[in-house]
């Protein structure tokens, strides 16, 4: 594994090599796009975002939605709703250091590759919310709400840069204005000779990214509309099969490393 400044990088992924070190913000970088990953994440971003709305009526995938639902609540003296919105946010925040956490295992148990011990645990932390809903406990909402927040969170502080360019599976907006700049910019008279900053198979990546997460809202809103609480687990298999991806990978990255 490459060294720098004689403390080893973390490992991040399939095909990456992070560029950050245990104690700093969690970020990876590979040198081809991995595009079944990204899409798979974008998929399970949208899917979960989407089923947790429906479920929860709140926003478990992204943080200005819950933000705005919470000062509505707020307004409205709803106490519980706004409670709900602003514990997504917390969460979903939360799943940085908890990212930075599981580094810390990754630094001391190298056998242990990141990103399948953070897919893994969101798997755990999705089938907790799961039962958290279909137990009706009093708080029940609150910890399903907790529990994928925390869960999608962890997924996008684990997974935030592929091919040299910054993604989101979670959360689209940034990543759509710098496309229609980009595409601006490319198309627009006298600039069209304009370096561009992103090349035509990342431009295809994000758009990629974009779509699946589109596709992953749809199905998710349809499966919890169709089964309710059992809906959300429905994403569970298409974890494994990433995890199962990630860790097909291992041994070449090893030995190229």
């Amino acid at each position: 594994m490459r060294q720098t400044s004689g403390k080893p990088d973390l490992f991040l992924g399939p095909v990456e090599r992070s560029t950050s070190r245990v104690g700093s913000f969690i970020s990876s970088d590979i040198d081809l796009p991995d595009k079944c990953l990204s899409f798979g994440l974008a998929f399970v971003g949208g899917f979960g975002d989407a089923a947790g709305f429906v479920l929860a009526k709140t926003f478990t995938g992204h943080v200005t939605g819950s933000l705005v639902l919470g000062t509505i609540a707020i307004a409205a003296h709803a106490w519980r709703d706004a409670l709900a919105h602003f514990s997504a946010t917390t969460c979903f925040l939360a799943g940085i250091p908890l990212s930075v956490v599981i580094a810390r295992l990754r630094a001391a148990w190298p056998l242990w590759p990141f990103l399948p011990m953070a897919l893994g645990i969101e798997v755990i932390l999705i089938t907790v919310a799961y039962f958290a809903l279909a137990f009706r406990s009093p708080t029940g909402v609150e910890i399903f709400v907790a529990c994928l927040s925390l869960a999608l969170g962890l997924q996008n502080a684990a997974f935030r840069r592929t091919g040299g360019i910054s993604v989101h599976t979670n959360y689209l907006t940034g990543m759509i204005t710098g496309l229609l700049s980009e595409e601006a910019e490319r198309h627009s008279f006298g600039l069209a000779l304009r370096p561009s900053k992103l090349s035509e198979p990342k431009i295809g990546l994000l758009y990629g990214i974009w779509g699946w997460f589109f596709v992953g809202a749809v199905t998710g809103a349809t499966v919890v509309f169709g089964f309710k609480q059992p809906g959300i687990l429905a994403v569970v298999p298409v974890l494994f099969w990433l995890i199962f991806r990630n860790l097909t990978f291992l041994p070449q990255v090893d030995s190229a490393g």
